[in-house]
């Protein structure tokens, strides 16, 4: 199934999608902030390959990444613990702003870019212990449009309903609630031509030190 509607707005209205709490600023940043902020971005931050371990193999990661956050903002992903960089002040400015959107506080950020449709990532929930019960998920879209996909986990629902999102340039999605323990999501390969995205996950890391 195709798109939850058109969801076409500055400010965060909610999208459907039974037992979660999803809403999406489709256009959050206007073109001209957007642009620059993805430009900035792409230059300025320490972009890492990633190791990730599938099916009992290490390999890498299948986009650029680079963790950020406060100090004691530590987060292990995939058996690989992953100490963060610091705030830039461009990064830290705007995380002020997200957590005014989606009324909640943040402290790290996973920097994500998609080179072009040969990088994705699989389907997964954040559901880290140190995100905590229900985690709050702020996601900034930056560059080319991707279908970000949800699915029903395997212990809620026998038939999995696939269900996209278009995430345009400059859109902010809010994921919470119960969103991360019912559903799994992921961006897909894909064969048409498409230019570099952006992606930033603003979250809240509890630490155990």
């Amino acid at each position: 199934m195709s798109l939850f509607g058109d969801v076409q707005a500055q400010r965060l209205q909610s999208v459907p999608l039974p037992g979660a709490e999803l809403r999406l600023a489709a256009h959050w940043l206007s073109e001209v902030e957007a642009d620059d902020l993805l430009d900035e971005l792409r230059g300025s931050i320490p972009w890492e390959t990633h190791r990730i371990r599938i099916f009992g193999r290490e390999v890498d990661s299948p986009r650029l990444s680079c963790w950020i956050g406060d100090p004691d903002a530590s987060y292990t992903y995939s058996r690989t613990r992953f100490e963060p960089h610091p705030w830039t002040t461009l990064l830290d400015s705007l995380r002020v702003r997200v957590e005014a959107a989606c009324e909640a506080r943040f402290n790290s950020v996973l920097a994500n870019l998609y080179r072009d449709g040969r990088d994705s990532m699989g389907w997964h929930s954040d559901d880290e212990a140190e995100l905590g019960v229900r985690p709050v998920i702020a996601s900034l879209s930056l560059g080319a449009t991707r279908a970000f996909r949800f699915r029903p986990r395997v212990a809620v629902a026998a038939r999995r309903e696939v269900r996209a999102l278009e995430l345009p340039h400059g859109s902010l999605l809010c994921m919470s609630g119960d969103t991360q323990k019912l559903y799994q999501h992921g961006l897909p390969k894909v064969t048409a031509a498409v230019g570099a995205r952006i992606n930033l996950t603003f979250r809240y890391i509890h630490s155990s030190r």
